[in-house]
């Protein structure tokens, strides 16, 4: 299990859902509390473990001056059947937490830094996560 879980679920288990193809996100799309941000422009599911790496190569890079967001949170558990379980014997057990990313979704912001540090930071994370992005600039 990540670090990055909930603490408390109404729920142990969930379904898939829609698929995130073809589905702008309406919320979180800009920035509410950094100058700069990581937007997202692919569908994916991360996990908490990848957002946890990114978190770390960025203030490892920014040697901890700034402050930085994260504005996700893993809380979608996922199940997996242990190897070579036959069919039919229900719902696998859980396996790790994701949040689903929709395009157009903040998932970092930093501020306190200049402007090439924090371009950079927030390049570093990119490369840590499964989804292609680009930095915006807050226009305050």
């Amino acid at each position: 299990m990540s670090a990055l879980q909930p603490k408390k679920q109404k729920y142990r288990l969930q379904q898939k859902g829609r698929s995130l193809k073809r589905m702008k996100e309406t919320r979180g799309t800009w920035l509410a509390f950094g100058d700069y941000g990581l937007q997202a422009l692919t569908p994916a599911w991360i996990t908490g473990a990848q957002l946890e790496a990114a978190r770390r190569a960025m203030t490892h890079f920014l040697k901890r001056e700034g402050k930085v967001w994260i504005r996700i949170f893993p809380d979608k558990p996922v199940t997996k059947f242990p190897a070579e379980v036959k069919m039919g014997k229900g719902k696998g057990g859980l396996s790790h937490y994701v949040v689903p990313i929709r395009p157009g979704r903040i998932l970092f912001e930093v501020a306190g830094v200049a402007e090439g540090q924090a371009r950079e930071s927030l390049r570093r994370a990119m490369h840590k996560l499964p989804v292609k992005g680009k930095i915006v600039v807050s226009s305050r």
